[in-house]
């Protein structure tokens, strides 16, 4: 499998967080031209509680936040709206590792339904967010926040999950 879910808060066990990550995760890099089964991703799903420890540990935020990722390594590029350097290959026998995410069960759930959202699809989106921010997607700078809701919303409209930009949806809140 791309993905190793770990459950931190039961309620992802019944939402069936590892299906959705894994879907999520393997269409991300499809769509890039990658190979799923030469590469890895961590993803834990918890509640609002230990991803408010995770964002302040890490970006100062003391406070819940929908998604989090840590690439294992910086695919950025220098020049907005560049597309980011491909990640190294890895091969079944041994996965190049992408990085982890954290998703938040509370968050999810308040965004889905405050949005009129099915939660399942609010959950894809979220987790493609955070595997293009492992591959080096980003959407600090506008050049670089265009190319990533183009991509995301071809992945998700080839998921069959309507285009969340279309709606008026901006980038997910805040992730890192």
């Amino acid at each position: 499998m791309l993905t190793d879910t770990i459950v931190e808060d039961p309620r992802w066990e019944e939402a069936g967080l590892e299906t959705l990550a894994e879907r999520a995760a393997r269409a991300a890099l499809t769509a890039l031209e990658l190979s799923p089964d030469g590469y890895e991703i961590a993803v834990l799903g918890c509640d609002d509680s230990r991803i408010a420890d995770l964002n302040a540990e890490f970006r100062g935020k003391p406070a819940p936040t929908n998604v989090l990722s840590w690439p294992a390594e910086d695919l950025a590029p220098d020049d907005e709206g560049a597309t980011p350097e491909p990640a190294p290959e890895g091969d079944p026998e041994d996965p190049h590792a992408l990085g982890d995410l954290a998703i938040a069960f509370d968050t999810c759930l308040r965004e889905a339904e405050a949005g009129g959202l099915a939660f399942d699809a609010h959950v894809t989106h979220l987790v493609l967010h955070g595997v293009l921010h492992l591959l080096g997607y980003d959407h600090v700078r506008d050049g670089d926040a265009r190319l990533m809701e183009r991509l995301e919303a071809d992945i998700l409209l080839k998921l069959g999950i309507d285009d969340p930009y279309a709606r008026g949806d901006t980038i997910p809140e805040e992730t890192g």
